[in-house]
């Protein structure tokens, strides 16, 4: 059994379009590009035909996995809150001694942008997170080392 990906509304939204988008406009680019270079002739020494299946390969590779992740997804806003304790699709404010606080939104790993607040559950802050309290004292062991964060509050 495939794993479940954890998406957003828009997240899912986003890659259905995207998907939508490979198997239409792109397959049909690149068709077009085999049949170019196919018409050029000797295919064993043709850079555009080579560069053509390479590309076809890719993107063939990134609609299966596109299918895979939107086959088994659940969607975090369906997901029960519970601000008692962080769970994924909450927003968990934090603070690491006397640094200022920083806020951020547990979602899936498809979605993670940590340079705008959205850290995965499964990343290494995202783990030391899930399940912990208001008040609680959290260890993260990062890749880095380890250090403490507070949970400040749960949203």
């Amino acid at each position: 059994m495939a794993d479940v990906s954890y998406l957003t509304k828009q997240g899912e939204k986003e890659l259905r379009a995207e998907l939508e988008r490979l198997k239409g406009p792109a397959r049909e680019e690149i068709a077009k590009r085999l049949r170019a270079a196919i018409q050029m002739g000797d295919l064993s020494e043709n850079a555009d035909y080579v560069s053509a299946k390479e590309d076809q390969a890719f993107l063939e590779g990134r609609i299966q996995e596109l299918e895979a992740t939107l086959n088994n997804v659940v969607i975090i806003d369906q997901l029960e809150k519970n601000t008692n304790i962080v769970t994924i699709g909450n927003t968990v404010v934090i603070q690491e001694d006397d640094f200022p606080t920083d806020e951020y939104t547990i979602v899936g790993s498809k979605e993670a942008d940590p340079a705008n607040g959205r850290i995965s559950f499964s990343s290494p802050i995202g783990k030391a997170l899930l399940d912990k309290k208001v008040g609680d004292a959290v260890v993260v062991d990062s890749p880095t080392g380890q250090y403490t964060v507070k949970i400040v509050d749960i949203k």
